[in-house]
């Protein structure tokens, strides 16, 4: 008997939160340590107050690929920046592309006005369009005003594993994403590894995806990350600073092909920041990138967006029908006391990158292809032969 389409998604999702409550290792349960820092009470981006994530994750069919009809192993994550209709109260935001061999939809305007006015969504690269539209829908159904918007939307690409020419994301994904989001609570934790967007990632040579951390910093300001993580090369992975070199693993593409995914980096913090301080939050990303021994190579897309929370209800913004202030009464944070945010945000997106790595669950997809989940035993072990553990 074959199940409606509606069905086989909740049973499918269903298995898979089952799939990462079994596997529910982060680096500080290893006892891997990144950096100096203290990560907040739940170290996903969520220690930010306001922020929220959601997840809608599709996994179907097993056996060669057909077109349209699977394997599918794809989703959606949705990334709440604050608690109420941002829209209505928009947040400074600064962008940074490390290789631009990707997509963040709605980033030339954040690069031109300095705001960011949407829920960020997370997908696979073919299916930007439908999430994107899908978020223009729900915030029209949410207000009873008509305005416009230009959802931020990134990708990476899942079609080693998923049938990602298939078009199977859709507006009802979205939306799960979205109410998923919108259930959570401030502060609560982020699901990892194979969930929504990051469900058919591959990072590092191993099984990939959704990872978050965070960090207390000076001032009393927190930093958090939420990436999907979909790039690297095998031999390139550092943890701590030590190379991992586990090369008897089977890969799930040739190593040629490792290198050319992508990783989206979202940076969220509670520390009042102009744009251009954003912007210089979002750069550092890349550092942590590549302390895990990511290279922005030559056909991957990383794309890196920082937002403040800080300033909520002080920008203008045309949904409210109002003229707005001629002068801006906002704060901001001295240039001099900006460097404890930027070690932050390294250290949380290098721990975010190993969190997805082993969140990540052993996945078959499509015309069999396996990505290996990378063991924590076997991690531990190469970190104590080369001294790091």
């Amino acid at each position: 008997m074959t199940l409606p389409r509606q069905t086989r998604d909740h049973q499918a999702r269903d298995h898979q939160a089952r799939d990462h409550q079994a596997r529910d290792h982060r680096a500080r349960d290893l006892g891997i340590r990144i950096g100096t820092g203290v990560p907040g009470p739940a170290n996903a981006i969520t220690d930010v107050a306001g922020v929220r994530v959601g997840h809608a994750t599709i996994v179907e069919g097993d056996g060669p690929l057909r077109i349209g009809e699977g394997p599918v192993r794809t989703g959606v994550t949705v990334v709440l920046p604050h608690d109420g209709r941002i829209q209505d109260e928009p947040l400074y935001a600064g962008f940074h592309w490390l290789n631009g061999n990707g997509e963040l939809t709605g980033t030339a305007w954040i690069r031109e006005g300095g705001m960011l006015t949407t829920p960020i969504g997370l997908t696979n690269t073919h299916s930007v369009g439908v999430v994107r539209d899908a978020l223009v829908d729900i915030d029209r159904r949410g207000s009873e005003r008509s305005g416009w918007g230009l959802p931020v939307v990134g990708e990476t690409w899942d079609g080693i594993l998923n049938d990602i020419d298939g078009q199977h994301v859709t507006a009802a994904h979205t939306r799960e994403a979205y109410e998923a989001a919108e259930r959570a609570g401030s502060g609560a934790g982020v699901a990892e590894g194979n969930v929504g967007g990051g469900t058919g990632m591959i990072c590092h040579g191993f099984k990939g995806g959704i990872g978050t951390a965070s960090r207390l910093v000076d001032g009393g300001w927190t930093v958090g990350v939420l990436l999907q993580a979909n790039h690297g090369r095998r031999e390139r992975l550092t943890v701590d600073g030590v190379p991992v070199r586990i090369e008897d693993v089977p890969r799930p593409a040739p190593p040629a092909l490792e290198g050319a995914g992508s990783v989206i980096v979202i940076v969220a913090t509670d520390a009042p920041l102009l744009p251009h301080q954003c912007r210089r939050l979002a750069q550092r990303a890349g550092l942590g990138i590549a302390r895990t021994g990511g290279a922005g190579e030559n056909s991957s897309g990383d794309g890196f967006l920082a937002f403040s929370t800080a300033n909520r209800g002080r920008l203008p913004t045309d949904a409210r029908g109002a003229e707005p202030p001629r002068v801006l009464q906002v704060e901001a944070l001295a240039d001099a006391y900006i460097d404890p945010l930027f070690h932050g945000v390294i250290e949380a997106t290098e721990e975010a990158v190993i969190n997805a790595l082993l969140a990540a669950e052993t996945m078959t997809g499509r015309d069999g292809v396996t990505a290996y989940a990378l063991d924590p035993e076997r991690l531990l072990g190469a970190l104590t032969r080369a001294g790091g553990g």
